[in-house]
């Protein structure tokens, strides 16, 4: 299977051997637009979208904690319309295998916003998952979503946000979900 890795960040990327990486850039537009331009140029077989995120204080997620998105919820998009698509769901068959190679992932919803602050009502937030997401579901590309916690979403002190910590957990989970597909 040809699987493309996805992150906003190189930086997300590094631990990646073998596989096709696309960093997207920062933010649900620019990783729309990125993700929809590669996927329209070479589609892969899968994509398996990785970064760092942001926990709720009070969800019971630390630092280096896995996630593996159920649902990916755009909640920047406040308008009252039926026919606004605001949630993603990844594909079935590749969530399953990267739950069995990533087993201490929790299972949740991932909260797509451009803005960091913790008010998404999910207890995960990241900024581009929504985007990749519904980039493959529209050109038919099967993806799944996998974060690492690196800091907690309402915390106002950068400095005690940890980024290293939160990529050396995503490397990691990310070498086994990426054998697991």
């Amino acid at each position: 299977m040809r699987v493309l890795v996805v992150a906003a960040a190189v930086i997300e990327l590094e631990w990646v051997a073998g596989a096709e990486t696309l960093a997207v850039g920062v933010g649900p537009v620019e990783a729309a637009a990125a993700t929809a331009a590669r996927l329209a140029h070479d589609p892969p077989d899968a994509v398996l979208h990785v970064g760092i995120a942001g926990a709720r204080s009070g969800a019971g997620l630390a630092i280096g904690d896995l996630v593996v998105g159920t649902e990916s919820r755009y909640v920047d998009l406040r308008a009252a319309l039926p026919t606004l698509v605001t949630a993603c769901a990844p594909d079935a068959g590749l969530l399953e295998r990267v739950r069995a190679a990533v087993p201490e992932a929790r299972a949740l919803p991932i909260a797509t916003s451009a803005a960091v602050g913790g008010g998404s009502g999910c207890d995960v937030e990241a900024m581009e998952g929504f985007a990749v997401l519904r980039a493959c579901v529209r050109a038919g590309v099967p993806a799944v979503e996998l974060r690492a916690i690196s800091n907690m979403a309402d915390e106002p002190d950068r400095a005690k946000w940890d980024f290293a910590g939160g990529l050396a957990a995503l490397a990691d989970a990310g070498r086994r979900a990426l054998a697991g597909l």
